[in-house]
């Protein structure tokens, strides 16, 4: 078996073809976002126009895609993997998708005298450009031998789970307790750095005791540098902990903890943190307690900012810097101030204001109404702005001649909005000048 096509040059397809290609197998490469195949050309591999182009003389098809849907598309699309099917193939899927639509699969390549193994993987991204991921396996055990020389030059261990669908249902079952993982990992950092404990101190203690876990070895240098580039997305750990609720739900087995968790993960991806790495959940907690655990300005009380996934994607290395120049501004603002009448009740007026400045510690508003300290403020941008209103809390208080000045802890201001926000206010500083 030595003819192989390869669809899906992802974080993890990419390392894993070329892996292919090193070993000597002649490759031929689909990917549905063109540039990707670059550097897989330079070592050797066929580039293909579509899934059936990359199938056609396959002795064996390997797929690594992100969901349920890309998966539907690459198999069942138009110049998709089944209709192009020789009988015979191997088709081996190594996404993390349902195991009911990997049963499904089995059935219908098997409907085209060929046959499937749903064969997702664990190791991340450092796994899969080293060559040492474990495969987890499902479907017939005779045609899992047939591969094994393939596999093994991406792998340090296979392990067979049973018929099809049971390398997807281990795959979910080990990606709950990753995620557990990620989230116990910020919430032990959080309680310990609020309480006066040194970061790398810490999880120097975790990395020596029993919590420590292969993703505390993976993700504490990676916290200490404040680089969050991707190893395994966050919003790819929060698909797998959503299929594993609905496998869950399905064998009705309870998961209170796997709930918990699926929810902090929510919270991440609404925040903007979806293109990090898992390990910027620790992001979360840093807003919600408004201190920052590792890196520069681990002690300070200013407020902090999610980082921007292009500067941890493309400039990792510099990820925990922030910008020194602020924007000097005067955007008109409404600003709804809620106070508490009695237990239960509250009331709300708006009252004007201006947005004076902006950088990545948060914004300063002014107003000649006085606020208090810690106050909750929803912040109404201009129309043409087309941002949403935004929650700040009050952190601080500088009486100016007429007016106060307020320093703001913006939440729920995801990266994009934040750069909507930079981009607007840069047109009304052109339009001035």
């Amino acid at each position: 078996m030595n003819k192989i096509g390869f669809i899906g040059l992802g974080v993890m397809g990419a390392p894993m073809a070329a892996n292919l290609l090193r070993k000597g197998y002649v490759v031929t490469v689909y990917n549905r976002t063109p540039g990707k195949a670059d550097e897989l050309i330079a070592l050797g591999a066929e580039f293909a126009d579509t899934p059936a182009q990359a199938v056609g003389g396959s002795e064996l098809v390997i797929t690594m895609v992100s969901n349920d849907d890309s998966i539907r598309d690459v198999y069942y699309g138009k110049d998709g993997i089944i209709a192009s099917l020789m009988p015979g193939t191997i088709v081996m899927d190594s996404s993390t998708i349902s195991p009911s639509l990997a049963k499904q699969l089995y059935a219908d390549i098997a409907a085209k005298s060929s046959d499937f193994l749903d064969a997702p993987v664990t190791g991340s991204k450092p796994a899969a450009e080293s060559g040492t991921l474990v495969f987890m396996v499902g479907g017939d055990e005779h045609i899992l031998a047939q591969t094994h020389d393939v596999i093994m030059a991406m792998a340090r261990k296979i392990i067979y789970m049973g018929p099809s669908g049971s390398g997807q249902t281990a795959k979910l079952a080990h990606n709950t307790m990753v995620g557990i993982h990620a989230a116990a990992f910020a919430e032990g950092l959080a309680i310990a750095s609020n309480g006066g404990i040194d970061a790398a101190a810490f999880l120097d203690l975790v990395q020596a005791g029993a919590a420590n876990s292969r993703f505390a070895e993976l993700k504490t240098p990676k916290l200490l540098d404040r680089d969050f580039s991707v190893q395994f997305s966050l919003s790819l750990m929060l698909k797998d902990l959503r299929l594993s609720s609905a496998l869950s739900d399905s064998l009705r087995t309870p998961t209170p903890v796997l709930e918990a968790v699926k929810s902090v993960f929510q919270v991440g991806e609404s925040m903007g943190l979806g293109n990090l790495d898992m390990a910027a959940l620790v992001n979360c907690y840093e807003e919600w307690t408004n201190k920052r655990f590792s890196g520069p300005g681990a002690s300070s009380e200013e407020p902090i900012a999610p980082p921007s996934p292009v500067a941890a994607e493309v400039v990792s290395d510099n990820s925990d810097r922030r910008k020194s120049e602020r924007l000097s501004l005067h955007v008109p603002l409404k600003l709804s101030v809620y106070q508490w009448e009695q237990e239960g009740s509250f009331s709300g007026h708006f009252i004007d204001g201006v947005l004076v400045d902006l950088s990545d510690r948060g914004v300063q508003i002014a107003s000649s109404r006085p606020l208090e300290r810690d106050m909750f403020i929803v912040i109404h941008f201009p129309q043409d702005s087309q941002l949403p209103p935004v929650t700040g809390r009050i952190i601080r208080i500088e009486p100016s001649g007429a007016e106060f000045r307020y320093g703001c802890l913006l939440a729920g201001l995801a990266p994009y909005q934040r750069l909507q926000l930079e981009d607007y206010i840069s047109k009304q500083g052109a339009t001035a000048d």
